[in-house]
């Protein structure tokens, strides 16, 4: 089953930070993409795909790893479909 989290991370303000973040959260073992909504001015939002739960100390280490702050974190499972 695919997990979905989203995150908000603080201090994000240019494409190198978001290739930071990505680099970092892809590390984790079981993460399969990592998308970035860039807000320079605000809370980005950070939507990463795994293979399983993560562990909110693995992301949050790895945010802080590339320089930045979690500010808000929401994990749910996805379904998979069934095939029609």
């Amino acid at each position: 089953m695919t997990t979905t989290t989203t995150l908000g991370v603080t201090g994000m303000t240019c494409q190198h930070c978001v290739k930071a973040v990505t680099s970092e959260l892809s590390a984790i073992d079981g993460v399969t993409r990592v998308d970035v909504e860039l807000q320079a001015d605000g809370v980005s939002r950070v939507t990463v795909a795994s293979g399983h739960a993560l562990a909110r100390s693995d992301v949050e280490a790895a945010i802080e790893e590339a320089g930045y702050v979690l500010t808000s974190w929401e994990q749910a499972p996805v379904a998979a479909h069934p095939a029609n």
